[in-house]
């Protein structure tokens, strides 16, 4: 069975965006609040899922993730806001 990739934003308390992949959008949500989740989150909990996009495979989401990384803020918040 073909899992899927998805792309995804969360807002940490601090307003800040952090950016990372995953197959199970739930279980990556309640690891990063749980502290088991990326070091960046970890001083900035809670977090709150803010944006999810599909990808084909794991190398489009690491392209995608990378692009979505390398945006200008305002840039990140226009793709939550569409």
């Amino acid at each position: 069975m073909k899992s899927s990739w998805f792309v995804y934003m969360v807002q940490c308390s601090d307003q800040s965006l952090y950016t990372g992949i995953t197959t199970d959008l739930d279980q990556r949500v309640q690891r990063h609040n749980a502290g088991l989740g990326a070091r960046y989150t970890r001083s900035r909990l809670p977090v709150e899922l803010v944006y999810t996009e599909t990808a084909a495979d794991r190398s489009a989401a690491l392209r995608r993730e990378s692009q979505i990384k390398s945006m200008p803020a305002n840039a990140k918040r226009g793709l939550i806001n569409e």
